[in-house]
């Protein structure tokens, strides 16, 4: 999805906090937030996600500059920083939350996706199917504010 400020591009491979770290440190995403996306409940709390009722994925949400950074290499980088191969789960995380999901917001998105992961599971890296779920976006719902880059927040506490 192209916007005045770039483009749009939504990733779940686990816990938020982290997913959403490692696209923050790429030249060229503008902006990231983390949330919910996927699921059948509208405006879920973090307690409604974790009790598994919404069907929601924990999702890192990127506008980025595609002239900067294509989404061929965010897709590099969302492969990189999980295991694909799980399903509904991160190391010690555990649940459909924690789900490997890429939302796409264009056709052409998609195609790149579904390439993507095409390209991955023949390439031998992993030995098992990779089960990452390809959706069309849905409806985005912002995680509280406390949530938004924890782990740049945590880092900066620990260096005052």
């Amino acid at each position: 999805m192209l916007t005045s400020d770039g483009e749009i591009a939504t990733f779940g491979a686990g816990c938020f906090w982290k997913v959403e770290d490692a696209f923050r440190q790429l030249k060229g995403v503008e902006s990231t937030s983390v949330g919910y996306m996927g699921g059948h409940f509208a405006n879920p709390s973090y307690l409604d996600v974790l009790s598994r009722i919404t069907g929601h994925a924990e999702v890192a949400q990127l506008t980025y500059y595609p002239n900067i950074v294509s989404y061929g290499e965010l897709l590099d980088v969302f492969w990189s920083i999980h295991d694909p191969t799980q399903l509904n789960r991160q190391g010690a995380d555990r649940g459909e939350q924690y789900r490997s999901v890429i939302f796409y917001h264009t056709p052409e998105q998609e195609i790149e996706a579904r390439v993507s992961k095409q390209k991955l599971q023949q390439s031998g890296r992993f030995q098992q199917e990779i089960v990452t779920q390809i959706k069309a976006a849905s409806d985005y719902y912002l995680a509280k504010e406390s949530d938004q880059q924890y782990l740049e927040k945590k880092r900066r506490s620990l260096t005052k």
